[in-house]
């Protein structure tokens, strides 16, 4: 069996979220974004490989983990990103990382101020793609009316164990490398949220927020914001997704004014937690070159 793994960061109320940070005094700022169901947890094998270059702070979205339910209810794209860019506005300009829908949240908040983002690395990014998959479709069915409570209700009948080896099994490529801690703390911390009232709505309206995003047109579409962003970017996908098309990457290429793209084969939808010294090795070299102002070269 594979070493005992971290604890999670501790984390404390920085305005109206929950922030877990890695200790030290590292010179250089990171935020990191997680998606649907996520948590700032989902970031802690990364953070741990990337304390000595920057100090990370990863929050848990409004209505997520240890975040409390938004006053306004606003569990829209541009209502994360906003709780992001707060987050921001306290540790000053940083480098941004987001997966799935925290990518999707990640590029509206780089585009709307790229003075807070000195480099953006997106993992797996939700960004719009009408070609429909498995996963895609159950989200979009439980974001529609009446039908996305009745789901959450269902599924709920099922024990936590059986809902997070089911979650598991769709985002990691393969699901015999999830280390039992990892596992056990997943099926504790859904025991958790099952408690809490906001949760089921919190879930529900997080998944609306992004089937939103996919057929939003004009100025405010997410591809359309992803031409805006200014910082030096970084997109990770896995082969083995099955959520986000990695054929999305030829299209990011295309838009994202600075960007290098890299496929990781034996990956998923969640790579930071798959193989995370990987990633930090590829996220450390966008770092070195956001410091030196090089823009990314692909491949």
């Amino acid at each position: 069996m594979a070493a005992e793994p971290i604890s999670h960061w501790p984390g404390r109320m920085v305005g109206s979220v929950h922030v877990r940070s890695t200790p030290g005094e590292a010179a250089e700022q990171a935020v990191f974004v997680h998606g649907l169901a996520g948590s700032a947890t989902n970031w802690t094998d990364l953070m741990d490989e990337l304390k000595g270059v920057v100090t990370g702070h990863a929050l848990d979205l409004p209505g997520a983990g240890f975040s409390p339910a938004p006053a306004d209810g606003d569990y829209t794209v541009a209502g994360h990103a906003r709780a992001v860019i707060g987050l921001l506005e306290e540790t000053g300009p940083a480098h941004l990382f987001g997966n799935s829908m925290g990518g999707a949240v990640s590029v509206r908040a780089a585009a709307e101020r790229p003075d807070l983002v000195r480099s953006l690395t997106l993992i797996s990014p939700a960004l719009p793609d009408l070609r429909p998959r498995y996963g895609p479709v159950r989200i979009a069915a439980a974001a529609m009316p009446r039908l996305g409570e009745w789901m959450a209700a269902k599924f709920r009948l099922l024990s936590a164990e059986h809902r997070i080896n089911a979650s598991f099994a769709m985002v990691w490529a393969d699901m015999a490398a999830v280390h039992p801690v990892r596992l056990r703390d997943a099926v504790e911390e859904l025991r958790r949220r099952d408690g809490l009232p906001h949760a089921g709505p919190a879930m529900i309206g997080s998944a609306r927020g992004i089937v939103a995003e996919y057929f939003r047109r004009g100025e405010d579409n997410l591809w359309r914001q992803a031409a805006r962003v200014k910082a030096p970017t970084l997109i990770i996908h896995g082969r083995h997704d099955r959520l986000v098309r990695p054929a999305m990457a030829a299209k990011a290429g295309r838009t994202f004014a600075q960007v290098r793209l890299v496929l990781l084969p034996r990956a998923g939808h969640v790579a930071m937690m798959e193989m995370p010294r990987v990633v930090a090795a590829e996220a450390r070299r966008l770092i070195a070159e956001a410091r030196f102002g090089n823009a990314p070269l692909g491949g």
